[in-house]
């Protein structure tokens, strides 16, 4: 399994999410958001269903007013935090692309 170091647990405030540019070991980059919930990570392909452009147009700024839902900047969209799903806007029914996040030693991992 390849891990890559995303971030240390405390760079997410608890509640909060965060944007990460990723380069992965094969040179691809991709743009990450991350939301945690107390030591539970989620995270997700920086990239609305509905539209591919990124979700935040304040960088490391997902979530909605309320910090209940992912929020997409452009148009609206709310996706649950819990598994990328959209529940309402353009793209409802879609879902965000899942990145599996590992949380150990205080430390965030994104695996394969």
């Amino acid at each position: 399994m390849t891990r890559l170091l995303l971030c240390r647990l405390d760079d997410i405030p608890d509640g909060d999410s965060a944007g990460f540019a990723v380069t992965h070991p094969d040179g691809r980059r991709r743009g990450v958001l991350a939301v945690r919930r107390a030591g539970t990570v989620f995270a997700y392909v920086n990239s609305c269903p509905h539209s591919r452009a990124p979700l935040d147009l304040i960088p490391g700024r997902f979530l909605s007013f309320d910090k209940t839902f992912i929020l997409c900047s452009s148009h609206g969209a709310l996706f649950c935090i819990e598994d990328g799903y959209c529940v309402e806007g353009p793209c409802a029914g879609k879902s965000l692309a899942p990145l599996k996040a590992v949380v150990e030693d205080g430390c965030v991992f994104l695996a394969d």
